[in-house]
């Protein structure tokens, strides 16, 4: 049995994560803050099958207390860290970039500290795809230049990887920075385009559409996502001098307008589209090379994303209910 602590253990991924773990025998200690960036209820929800579970451990605190983290790792003998919690989103980011810094980084270099502290040095981490900007080589490879960040979400990514390394290099902190491309499915965030699009045309309101429907994302299915976070965990725990930045995606970008398509299909629904001009901070196109998370973790996704959309469909209706 493992000691897995999971920051932002109640959010999308990481709830799923933990479920996970738990499953195969593991203890989970989960940190999350239940902020209002969305319902909180939500993240009530997604934790409330594990309380009693006595192999699962829950902080509802800050990352950005020092205190409190600290406390949590003075009480528990942890083999590995995975770090989720963050202000996610790059539009809020763009509104509001100070609280981001103050998450996204202060928030990290608080973890870090703790777990030089303790002697903690196997740590999986997410950094986001939204560092490559609008880069225009396609697919996105882990080795391109990204100095270029056009939001301040994907600049305090981009400086979770550098600091990240600082801790490798002076401490011997064995660390994969994983690079998640768009992930949806079950408990996926209110806000994000997938659950919005499917609760609108449920109720036959107008799809906001920005742009003329040609950007495109690279969607990946939480379950893939959860495999490749487990072949890190796996990775940083077998392997001595980690330092790795790796994309997790599914290398098959979707173009908006299919997107809105394919919810309709399995809706059964025809979509009302709203066309509107193109927001700033968002980028025209993702799409991961998942060439070295095959050779490193052996990551094979293999939800389709049609398939990915009628599980989301299925459970979005399940919580209605």
């Amino acid at each position: 049995m493992n000691t897995y602590l999971i920051t932002g253990g109640a959010g999308f991924i990481g709830s799923h994560l933990a479920d996970n773990l738990l499953k195969e025998g593991n203890k989970i200690i989960v940190i999350d803050n239940f902020c209002d960036f969305y319902n909180p209820k939500i993240k009530e929800r997604n934790v409330k099958n594990n309380l009693n579970n006595p192999n699962y451990l829950l902080y509802r605190i800050d990352i950005r207390d020092m205190m409190a983290i600290e406390s949590v790792f003075e009480s528990n003998n942890i083999d590995c860290v995975i770090h989720l919690a963050a202000m996610a989103g790059v539009r809020p980011s763009i509104e509001n970039p100070t609280l981001y810094q103050e998450v996204n980084c202060l928030g990290t270099q608080n973890i870090l500290e703790c777990m030089k502290k303790y002697h903690i040095n196997k740590l999986v981490m997410a950094s986001s795809s939204s560092v490559y900007g609008n880069c225009k080589e396609v697919p996105f490879k882990e080795s391109f230049v990204v100095d270029y960040a056009i939001s301040p979400y994907a600049a305090t990514k981009k400086a979770n990887e550098v600091m990240t390394h600082v801790y490798h290099a002076l401490d011997n902190m064995n660390v994969i920075m994983l690079r998640f491309f768009t992930v949806f499915g079950p408990r996926q965030r209110p806000d994000l385009a997938i659950n919005k699009f499917t609760r609108l045309m449920l109720i036959d309101e107008q799809i906001p559409m920005f742009g003329d429907g040609s950007t495109s994302r690279d969607y990946t299915y939480v379950g893939d996502i959860v495999d490749g976070i487990k072949s890190s965990i796996k990775y940083v725990l077998e392997n001595d001098n980690v330092y790795e930045i790796i994309n997790l995606g599914n290398s098959n970008p979707v173009s908006l307008k299919d997107m809105i398509n394919t919810i309709g299909e399995v809706l059964n629904k025809e979509p009302k589209i709203l066309e509107l001009p193109m927001q700033p901070g968002d980028v025209e196109k993702t799409y991961a090379d998942i060439t070295k998370a095959k050779k490193l973790l052996g990551y094979d996704p293999k939800t389709s994303f049609k398939e990915g959309i009628q599980k989301f469909v299925e459970w979005y209706k399940n919580q209605e209910e």
